[in-house]
């Protein structure tokens, strides 16, 4: 049968051409990456950036970062205060045109800033698009000049004259409310996220003060200060505060070419892991780049280069991976860049190909002269170094031993791997349960052909206190390397990953919690890429059972217990029960709570900041007793009546 296909004419009137800050409020997005609680936050840090450049120029010393009550935000700083004539191209007014025009700004070289951080004239005018309000002072001139924007930037009134200040009084004061028409899931400020990320601008810029208060805390407000005369040492320094150094001094080096500025501050302590970020312009390079690669290849270098002259690392020996020079080093490394080229929309990898050359001569220079001065330090940090490449090529032969079996191990793998059937890894999932018993019911009320069943049988070892050689020596790791199909260390490889989901199913109780702990360390030492990848989930099992009349509800903790308890009728019989560990479930109660992809819920395990996670875990499972104490007595809460 012939059917006569309609088509809609495509004509010039279908083409959209939005105007001044539309399309911001169109595709938030493409501008600040996310609508979610991190594209809420990215806002403080645009109208931040804009006082930190005029801080890189030096015109500003310090900045008051306030969460007032209603959740808006009030930004102000000792700078210069934002130009207050009229824009020749705009016939607007500077204030107006910075706030309203996108890609309008003194950062494209028309000499307001030698570095910035922000790039792109965006900042302001996207702040002001996505919200409510936004109002703006700045004090020049012996005058405060002020304009207010309304519903995503809008103006209200010119810019105008509103009262006198002090005749040496500059600056700039931002105030702004976000727009819960674009932020819908929060419009709710962190103070915690503000914290770190401040705290994180003034390590990196030494002699910079920035107070953080928040005034919604009833009774009185919360102001935390901060200011480091010592800059990324004093940063160093709390990288280690729960580690414990090799070397007394933190090693600082500092150089300048071409106008590239360079500065690295390290220090070697116990541990087995490296801790190492870089930054450019002040904006962590999360991915990396050309800076940080020019300071690692000096590393590896000069590490070899001092030991084969001092006879240390014998000729007989083989040179020193990067890996091994690497081990349990602190380091931060600081670039700054008049013009920076990142790849990437999230500005996380630094390209600038000369960089790595600047970065490879200064640090290589101030890191010779300081083994040369410092020999007792310098023999300390070669041995360990030697002691990482020892262990590295132990563990190279275990990893072969390991991979060589899998592959016959996942097919015969004495009972232990309950695999599923499918054979597509997207719609495959594999539950690491604890104990025999949870595996028992697990296997019985899976869904067979998608999820697949590993059981631990006890506590796995905790990786933060061993090196990979160690781990690949525990039968528990080996069965989990096994079944992710992976491989670890120098030769993992995410595509190989057997399993789109890999789901910690732990009992919700305090050994639940050390095993899952425990896990989630294994997988951020030796498995990162799964993680940041968003693999790795944490079952929740409901923690109570409500039954009401013919009803049975499942709820995870006593708030929603509550909550739920607080809608029902009180003259229905209610019977509220804590529910059993995953053991002591029957298959039917597990599958119905727990692993039905229709009635469960899942915890996705992210690292959205890598520092904090890494200083997490090293707390909770290094060597260090002291920190870990007080975290517990910080955050441990007592239960005095359970009311079920």
């Amino acid at each position: 049968m012939n059917e006569t296909k309609v088509e809609k004419e495509y004509t010039d009137s279908d083409i959209q051409v939005l105007e001044g800050l539309e399309a911001v409020r169109k595709r938030p997005g493409m501008y600040i990456g996310t609508t979610s609680e991190r594209g809420l936050h990215h806002l403080v840090w645009e109208i931040v950036d804009n006082s930190v450049d005029e801080a890189l120029a030096g015109y500003c010393d310090d900045i008051y970062v306030t969460i007032e009550k209603d959740n808006s935000i009030t930004v102000s700083d000792d700078g210069r205060g934002m130009p207050t004539g009229k824009n020749e191209k705009t016939g607007l007014s500077t204030i107006e045109t910075i706030f309203t025009v996108l890609h309008a700004g003194g950062k494209f070289g028309g000499g307001g800033y030698k570095v910035s951080g922000g790039l792109h004239g965006v900042g302001a005018s996207v702040v002001n698009a996505l919200s409510t309000w936004l109002e703006v002072y700045v004090y020049q001139k012996g005058k405060v000049y002020y304009q207010r924007f309304e519903n995503g930037g809008k103006p209200v009134s010119e810019l105008k004259i509103v009262g006198d200040c002090e005749e040496n009084r500059t600056g700039t004061t931002v105030k702004f409310k976000p727009d819960p028409e674009i932020f819908t899931e929060t419009t709710e400020y962190k103070y915690d996220i503000l914290y770190q990320r401040l705290q994180e601008i003034c390590f990196l810029n030494k002699g910079l003060r920035i107070v953080l208060t928040d005034a919604r805390v009833d009774g009185e407000t919360k102001t935390d200060e901060f200011l480091y005369e010592g800059g990324i040492i004093e940063y160093v320094k709390m990288l280690n505060e729960n580690k414990t150094p090799i070397h007394d001094d933190i090693c600082y080096f500092e150089g300048q070419e071409d106008g590239i500025s360079i500065e690295v501050a390290m220090q070697y302590n116990t541990t087995f892991s490296p801790s190492i970020y870089s930054f450019t312009n002040n904006i962590n390079t999360h991915e990396g780049g050309t800076h940080e690669d020019g300071v690692k290849r000096a590393l590896t270098r000069v590490i070899n280069n001092y030991a084969r002259n001092k006879n240390i690392l014998k000729e007989k020996d083989s040179a020193l991976s990067g890996d091994d020079v690497r081990e349990g080093l602190s380091m931060i490394i600081s670039c700054k860049h008049p013009n920076p080229q990142f790849e990437g929309q999230t500005k996380t990898k630094l390209g600038n190909a000369e960089v790595r050359k600047i970065a490879d001569n200064i640090f290589a220079e101030g890191f010779e002269r300081y083994l040369m001065e410092n020999p007792s330090d310098a023999r300390i940090i070669v041995e360990k170094a030697m002691t990482a490449s020892h262990a590295r090529l132990a563990a190279k032969k275990a990893r072969e031993s390991v991979i060589k079996h899998s592959e016959n191990e996942i097919a015969a793998f004495g009972g232990k791997l309950n695999d599923c059937k499918s054979k597509d890894p997207k719609e495959r999932e594999i539950f690491i349960v604890e104990g025999d018993s949870a595996g028992g019911s697990a296997v019985k009320g899976r869904n067979s052909m998608t999820q697949a069943i590993l059981p631990l049988r006890g506590k796995i070892l905790n990786v933060e206190k061993a090196r990979l050689d160690k781990a690949l020596s525990n039968d528990e790791i080996k069965s989990i390397i096994t079944a992710f199909g992976t491989s670890i260390g120098e030769t993992f490889d995410l595509s190989k990953l057997r399993y789109d989901k890999i789901i910690i199913m732990t009992d919700a109780d305090v050994d639940g919690d050390h095993i899952r702990v425990l896990l989630l360390t294994l997988f951020y030492r030796f498995f990162r890429p799964i993680v940041e990848a968003g693999h790795v989930y944490a079952a929740q099992p409901p923690l109570f059972c409500i039954k009401h009349g013919q009803k049975i509800k499942y709820v995870l903790d006593e708030e929603e217990r509550d909550k739920y308890l607080s809608s029902l009728d009180p003259k229905t019989k209610i019977v509220v029960t804590r529910m059993k560990g995953l053991g002591e479930m029957d298959a039917e109660e597990l599958n119905e709570t727990t692993m039905d992809i229709n009635t469960r819920v899942l915890r996705k395990i992210t690292v959205e900041d890598l520092q904090e996670a890494d200083s997490t875990f090293n707390m909770l499972m290094g060597e260090e007793v002291a920190p870990r104490r007080e975290f517990i007595e910080t955050n441990a809460q007592y239960v005095t009546d359970l009311d079920i």
